[in-house]
């Protein structure tokens, strides 16, 4: 018998000296049309530097004049584009804007030449978002790559690195503000809190309700279930198809309640008359519906943390999740009741909530909930997109100074003011159609343990270290917020013994989560607390940078 055999067409072998780019963008067109003039000034800038090192850049993808941008913007495009370029020929993926990792990943992990991840350090558009989360992806598929950003592709030392890499196929960063936890002695009394609060974990076990997976191809956010189930945490597989329901069958009394109970508490809302552009009140009240849906689903299914994906499932049928995010999770909110009246939810206690569905970060804030609460430090914790970083042009802060921003998670006990300092905007048109409000603030003075769980070499790993929020005038907030999202929380932190570069080399996700403690010592005795927790529950764990007064953890 004949069969019919396939025919692959292989791609041409890449010239000599001849370096291919590929631009992962968003599944929403009105986001990649927006964004594609920074991608556009990027890649020429970039394609100058590759030149003026003795290489040719060649974009391996056209510019798609019907649709107003160059990106790729699907996985099925992503596969194509991969089928036609050279699979050993040296390959950067460049990013000015945030971007679905998955639409690149499946290339990305056939092809067999060296491949660089390269970012504009700009807070426009997420590009550093992107970048971070691509890194994150190719790190836990165990794929090797090597990374780049800068301000100025001009600068020597980015000239420098990218010649490195064209010629050596490779890349290094120092690490020497990493050290391994085995290396770091844990007085006995914090390391008894943390491997009890490991057994405690393992032996009553916790429900991680999770509102559909894998939002915004963000393939490291997702913990497979052997590596999170000898933990002790079992995920609840919840749909979004659900939440839309239950909150439709929230009414508008309690919906009211919810929105007064805001209001009286001094928060304010940015309200305007066009749907399509302002921040309405009907969209207020369906967020508040939401709020109730979910704690009444979590409470059905015995959750001690929940993350709703939205992007892209809920988009077109409610407004933005995040102010009911950033309400879940802060201990000071409004009371809902169970279905049958007889109970307040959760009452005087957060429900954390991991923004996105990053389960990764949903974890961390399990942890970082019981660790804090065992420890008598404030509970609330979030994570913030690791946006952006600037020096501060006022001159108050002589410290390179961070903007962690995310999309509203933030609780207002992290805010100056609580809820007196909240506020709340419409998101932004191009990436929420239906609008719906932030949650949005300026973090408060004081100090912090940040931290991050990912996947490396088929493990669970977290990073963990100490910053300060410092206060900026208004002026250079403004500014800061002008260069990124105005619309969203923001928080200043300096990192404690880790510079700009130090952080961007090792840090594994486009997410940090953040907590606070009453002061240096407690913040300090609470890093050190999560990290034996997180030891004893098999994590490997690093320590990174310095305490505030620059002593090492070692």
């Amino acid at each position: 018998m004949a069969y019919q055999l396939p025919k692959l067409s292989k791609p041409p072998k890449a010239k000599r000296k001849q370096v291919f780019l590929v631009a992962s963008g968003d599944l929403r067109l009105s986001a990649n049309q927006v964004c594609w003039p920074a991608q556009k000034a990027m890649e020429e800038a970039l394609a100058e530097a590759v030149r003026e090192a003795g290489y040719e850049l060649v974009r391996a993808h056209p510019y798609k004049p019907e649709e107003g941008h160059g990106f790729i913007s699907s996985q099925k495009e992503g596969m194509e584009v991969f089928a036609n370029i050279d699979p050993k020929a040296p390959l950067i993926v460049a990013e000015a804007v945030w971007q679905y990792s998955h639409h690149v990943l499946a290339g990305l992990l056939s092809h067999e030449g060296p491949i660089l991840t390269v970012a504009n350090w700009s807070g426009q558009w997420p590009g550093l978002v992107g970048m971070l989360n691509l890194n994150a992806c190719l790190t836990k598929a165990g794929k090797p790559y090597s990374t780049l950003w800068s301000e100025n592709f001009s600068a020597p030392e980015f000239r420098k690195k990218l010649a490195t890499w064209l010629e050596k196929g490779e890349v290094r960063h120092p690490l020497k503000h990493v050290t391994p936890l085995k290396k770091v002695k844990i007085p006995s009394s914090i390391k008894r809190l943390g491997q009890a609060l490991a057994e405690e974990l393992r032996w009553k076990k916790s429900i991680m309700g999770v509102f559909d997976e894998g939002c915004m191809g963000m393939y490291n956010a997702i913990i497979p279930d052997e590596l999170l189930m000898p933990l002790g945490v079992f995920k609840e597989r919840l749909s979004q198809s659900t939440l839309y329901y239950e909150t439709t069958q929230v009414s508008d009394a309690e919906a009211r309640e919810v929105f007064q109970w805001m209001v009286d508490r001094g928060m304010k809302f940015v309200f305007g008359t066009n749907p399509e552009t302002d921040l309405t009140e009907d969209q207020v009240l369906t967020q508040c519906k939401m709020y109730i849906a979910a704690l009444r689903l979590a409470d059905d299914f015995g959750c001690d943390t929940i993350g709703i994906q939205y992007q892209q499932g809920l988009k077109d049928l409610l407004p933005a999740s995040d102010l009911v995010e950033g309400m879940l999770n802060n201990s000071d909110r409004p009371p809902v009741k169970s279905r049958d009246g007889k109970r307040i939810l959760y009452e005087g206690e957060p429900l954390p909530h991991f923004n996105e569905v990053d389960e990764c970060a949903g974890l961390d804030a399990l942890m970082t909930y019981r660790v804090h609460k065992a420890m008598g430090q404030p509970v609330e914790t979030t994570l913030h997109d690791v946006r952006w970083g600037d020096w501060d042009r006022s001159g108050t802060v002589q410290d390179y100074v961070w903007v962690f921003l995310i999309s509203g998670s933030a609780p207002p006990a992290h805010f100056i003011g609580g809820w007196a300092g909240a506020s709340s905007e419409r998101q932004p048109p191009m990436y929420f159609r239906l609008g719906g409000g932030t949650l949005k603030g300026i973090s408060k003075p004081g100090e912090i343990v940040w931290s991050r769980v990912y996947i490396d070499d088929g493990r669970l790993c977290m990073d963990i270290g100490r910053a300060g929020v410092v206060e900026l005038p208004p002026e250079e907030t403004e500014r800061r917020w002008k260069e990124t999202t105005p619309q969203w929380p923001i928080m200043h932190a300096v990192t404690y013994g880790i510079t700009r570069d130090q952080f961007m080399a090792k840090h594994k996700a486009n997410h940090v989560q953040v907590a606070y403690a009453e002061d240096a010592d407690a913040a300090d005795e609470a890093a050190l607390a999560k990290a034996a927790m997180a030891d004893a529950l098999g994590i490997r764990v690093n320590m990174c940078g310095t305490r505030k007064n620059g002593k090492p953890w070692a």
